[in-house]
């Protein structure tokens, strides 16, 4: 029985996609796989039983990534499955700061004791008369899972949008629509927008991208939208900005001390993903890769090893080898397969960054001294008998 810990509740539509050789525990210590969303994992002792971790979600900051690799546990999340819930709180944030809504219904709540309201108002909306969407130029900056229904929704709502990733992928390159203007700079996208809204991770290059310098080539009065991560923005470049005028909203979802006390900030409590159908989504995700991995070997969604899928094994045996990117592992492998007698049928091998990841699969049942063998091996970190 593989036994499956949960760090945070896990949707039920995914935990009863676990298999009967699955079974759930409240022991951490002794997990072979943890399903987790937002528990803070960095000051967990890690067990040697635990093979895998699945984030119900995309950010990994709360997952010690590094500490996990070394000990060849496989880290996943799930790109994507949260991507239209977030996609709908932008479209809803940029409504808000182009129409006083919150103001509007304010000034009900403020004045629903008054018999005669539905007279009064005609006097009072004027006050909170704000700017259509549509003729506006959107730009996105991060043309992942989120940006592209980003684009694509904006483009319906009557927009011109302008784009930029340098890593935008095929698969989503295939999903914007034609009319999305593909520039090669940031700067191309500030120098444009009307309304700037970033789907980046947060990286030593992207940490503060929205500052000083950046929001100096954007139009006066431009509107900013973070939904991605809180610290793509400079808090006191922001407030700078809002205070002269050049910035004329600023849409988080990602308030902190700073931010939720400037005027002109429009701020959730990191609502993107707070919908059941994401919850839903990221569970089913989350608990498919930990099944996957666990019954086959197969890594997909991994943040720190590489993507690797041999589908399900029909040969005798398979062998799973977590192991540092070294040269000359792979003739190793082989080498202690032909001396144990064994013959490989098959075989992948996947690196990424300082980790790499090996499928074997054997013409006979994997034996003690070969596992021995590989796990003897300089460079190895965990050997695992997949079949």
């Amino acid at each position: 029985m593989i036994k499956v810990n949960c760090l945070n509740p896990i949707a039920k539509v995914g935990m009863e996609l676990l298999p009967d050789t699955f079974g759930t525990t409240d022991n951490f210590a002794e997990a072979e796989a943890v399903l987790v969303r937002s528990a803070a994992m960095h000051e967990l002792d890690l067990p040697e039983s635990l093979l895998a971790v699945a984030r119900a979600g995309a950010g990994v900051n709360n997952i010690p990534l590094e500490k996990c690799a070394e000990k060849g546990i496989v880290v996943f999340n799930t790109p994507g499955a949260n991507a239209n819930g977030v996609k709908e709180l932008v479209l809803a944030g940029m409504l808000l700061a182009a129409r006083d809504i919150r103001g509007g219904m304010q000034w009900v709540a403020e004045n629903k004791g008054d018999a005669g309201i539905n007279k009064s108002m005609e006097k009072a909306k004027k006050a909170f008369a704000g700017t259509e969407l549509k003729g506006k130029t959107l730009g996105v900056i991060g043309l992942g899972a989120i940006g592209v229904l980003v684009a694509d929704a904006a483009v319906g709502l009557g927009m011109e949008v302008v784009g930029c990733d340098p890593y935008l992928s095929v698969s989503n390159a295939l999903k914007l629509s034609p009319e999305i203007k593909l520039v090669k700079s940031n700067a191309e996208v500030y120098s444009r927008c009307d309304y700037l809204t970033i789907h980046v991770p947060l990286l030593d290059d992207t940490k503060g991208m929205i500052n000083k310098a950046s929001l100096s080539m954007m139009k006066d009065g431009v509107v900013v939208l973070n939904f991605a991560r809180d610290l793509l923005v400079n808090d006191d470049d922001m407030a700078e900005a809002l205070e002269s005028g050049k910035v004329r909203k600023y849409v988080t979802d990602f308030p902190n001390a700073k931010s939720a006390n400037m005027e002109g900030v429009i701020a959730f409590p990191h609502l993107g993903a707070s919908t059941e159908e994401s919850e839903d989504n990221c569970a089913v995700m989350a608990v498919k890769e930990i099944v996957d991995f666990i019954e086959n070997g197969n890594i997909k969604n991994s943040v720190n090893y590489p993507a690797c899928d041999m589908g399900v094994c029909n040969k005798a045996g398979r062998l799973a080898v977590c192991h540092k990117n070294l040269p000359n592992l792979i003739a190793q492998y082989t080498g202690a397969m032909a001396a144990s007698g064994i013959n490989i049928s098959e075989m992948v091998n996947k690196s990424k960054g300082d980790y790499a990841y090996t499928l074997l699969d054997l013409d006979s049942p994997v034996t003690a001294d070969a596992i021995a063998k590989v796990k003897a091996i300089e460079g190895v970190i965990k050997v695992r008998v997949v079949k």
